[in-house]
């Protein structure tokens, strides 16, 4: 065998993903929002797209059959996977689509204890007349102050949290303000007199002080009771009647001051605005059955400007004119059956979804099933990574209300039925015995109440949902039932 360089002919097999085939992978993981902004910049690039409004109100879809079957007048989409493969067929027939497709972290003081009652929960109500923020509203009653103090003063205001928590060292801000040790106390001390209460605390037991101060029942005994907010935490309401030298009613009404009082006084100032959801779908049910139908008030009609195209072709071109023309046709063509096959696959990954939870529908979360990409892909023959895609962003409005098509994918656990019950429907059923009881129920009991209702769960499991619920032990219910005297 020699040594020295030589050409050899090879035979192999590749798979190449060509920009066609990513970007419409990439369409169909995208919100309506994100497309839109696409669709706009397509728009500019290229002249023979051209843009309408869409119509009001939802599309006529598919209709999901009591027997469920699909409805005979529904389209017969077909899948992503088959647009991917026929990327390069690009004709030049005329195109013209219509698209038809569809607050803080202000938990109340209670949460220190083990969590409240509904008629204890923050008062929404104190949001109002936050829109100045937190930093201008008390930058604004510290106009007038001036000297040293009061620029040391505004520059505590500025290094305030979001939630009115000072986290940076005094020491730091009254060297960076060239001020001493006293004149900074001075300055922290003007700024935890103004509105709202509690604001530029260093912790949560000086921002409650400050609150009981300004409500003009900082005494003795709920100094004490501030001083020990990590034993009203655990409950034990003996030790702190000790403590305070107080009886069991005195204790409770001290309590309940104390719950009346906001952790995170800044927060009432934070102007975050709600993210609004389109949905992509709308879900009804109809005399046939359950029907799917596109939000087509969701994004705009595309479609190629074929008279405009005719015009500049009739014109003088040269070589390179000629070719811009064409590629300009060609991508004009592509995009638009793009959006089209997006549109059909997510009707018909919709239409399978809602066949497998059509119990959900009907009577709710209790009634959902454990649902996998896989099961869902096969049954609508395509990838099981396209499926992943086009349930990625996209929402569905029904009765009941606004979901991500995430959401009807779970595993499921054990129970007597053919194939177990979904995870969101057995924290459904935990949610209802625990909000039911009149004796707190430990996770053993809840056990045995979940196996009556054909769903067998371990005590360990219980404990992981409940958990997962936000909802505490038996332990910390009993402990709060105690504390709020229920």
């Amino acid at each position: 065998m020699g040594l020295g360089p030589r050409i050899d002919l090879r035979v192999s097999q590749s798979l190449v993903m060509t920009q066609q085939l990513q970007a419409a992978i990439k369409l169909l993981t995208l919100s309506n929002l994100e497309l839109e902004a696409v669709i706009a910049e397509e728009l500019a690039n290229n002249p023979l797209l051209e843009a309408r409004p869409g119509e009001s109100g939802a599309s006529e879809g598919v209709i999901i059959r009591e027997d469920r079957e699909t409805g005979e007048a529904a389209a017969d989409p077909t899948g992503a996977d088959e647009l991917i493969g026929k990327l390069g067929g690009i004709d030049d027939s005329p195109v013209d689509i219509d698209w038809r497709e569809a607050a803080l972290d202000t938990d109340s003081f209670a949460d220190v204890g083990g969590g409240s009652g509904a008629d204890e929960a923050f008062d929404f109500d104190r949001l109002e007349g936050g829109d100045a923020g937190l930093s201008e509203h008390l930058l604004a009653q510290l106009h007038g102050a001036g000297g040293t103090i009061g620029r040391v003063a505004e520059a505590i205001v500025r290094e305030l949290e979001e939630t009115g928590y000072l986290d940076t060292s005094l020491a730091v801000i009254a060297e960076a303000c060239e001020a001493s040790p006293h004149e900074a106390n001075h300055a922290l001390a003007l700024v935890q007199s103004l509105d709202p209460p509690g604001v530029a605390a260093r912790n949560l037991e000086e921002c409650i002080a400050l609150q009981a101060k300004a409500a003009d029942r900082y005494d003795p005994a709920m100094a004490r009771l501030i001083a020990n907010l990590d034993l009203l935490a655990k409950g034990r309401m003996p030790d702190l009647r000790r403590i305070c030298g107080v009886d069991e009613e005195d204790l409770a009404d001290m309590v309940r001051e104390l719950r009346a009082y906001d952790p995170k006084p800044g927060c009432r100032f934070v102007t975050k605005q709600p993210e609004s959801i389109t949905p992509d779908l709308f879900v009804r049910q109809t005399k046939d059955g359950w029907s799917v139908e596109l939000n087509n008030a969701a994004l705009p009609r595309v479609l190629v400007n074929r008279r405009y195209h005719a015009e500049l072709k009739r014109g003088p071109q040269d070589k390179a004119a000629k070719a811009w023309l064409a590629d300009s046709l060609a991508s004009a063509n592509w995009l638009v059956k793009a959006l089209d096959q997006r549109a059909r696959t997510i009707v018909k990954v919709a239409s399978e979804i809602v066949v497998r939870q059509q119990g959900f529908f009907e009577a709710g979360v209790s009634a959902l099933r454990p649902l996998t990409l896989a099961k869902v892909a096969e049954a609508i023959e395509m990838h099981e990574s396209t499926v992943s895609r086009v349930t990625s962003n996209k929402y569905l409005a029904c009765d009941r209300g606004l979901f991500e098509l995430k959401y009807f994918f779970g595993s499921g656990v054990a129970s007597d039925g053919s194939e177990g019950a979904a995870a969101e429907a057995v924290k459904d059923a935990i949610g209802k015995l625990i909000a039911a009881e009149t004796e707190i129920l430990s996770d053993d009991t809840l056990v045995d109440l979940l196996r009556d209702q054909r769903i067998d769960l371990a005590r360990r499991t219980v404990a992981k949902y409940r958990e997962a619920m936000g909802i505490g032990s038996s332990i910390q219910r009993r402990r709060q039932r105690k504390m709020t005297g229920g």
